[in-house]
């Protein structure tokens, strides 16, 4: 029973490896993307809500890192190990509350700049009717 248990263990082990290996790479592949994406926009000067979809690509990110690093929790094996983890988790948590602290922001100043450019060309004749 004992040979049996601590086989189960280390096949878990093995597949928690993998998942979170998994979880590391889309977030990486989600950073990447959204990182190139925005540069070549940058780069045809196509630059309205280029921070937002960084952002929304970095915060996206975050989330598959930091779900990596909460599967990781099952396999720590000393108290230490946990420590780091969860300091790394709460960074992270607090790197993805800002970001969409940010976007929340971003849209708000978007949605304003839109209004009031709706109101200016009401005002100036340019309403369309």
């Amino acid at each position: 029973m004992e040979t049996f248990l601590s086989a189960i263990e280390m096949y878990m082990y093995d597949i928690v490896e993998v998942c979170t290996s998994l979880l590391e790479f889309f977030g990486i592949v989600v950073l990447v993307t959204s990182a190139v994406r925005a540069f070549v926009r940058w780069l045809r000067r196509d630059r309205e809500n280029i921070r937002l979809d960084l952002a929304q690509g970095i915060a996206l990110a975050l989330e598959f890192k930091m779900g990596g690093e909460v599967l990781r929790t099952v396999v720590v094996r000393e108290w230490s190990e946990l420590g780091i983890l969860g300091a790394i988790i709460v960074l992270r948590a607090m790197l993805t509350f800002l970001i969409h602290w940010e976007i929340k922001n971003e849209k708000q100043d978007m949605a304003e700049s839109s209004s009031s450019s709706v109101e200016q060309d009401s005002k100036h004749g340019k309403g369309g009717h």
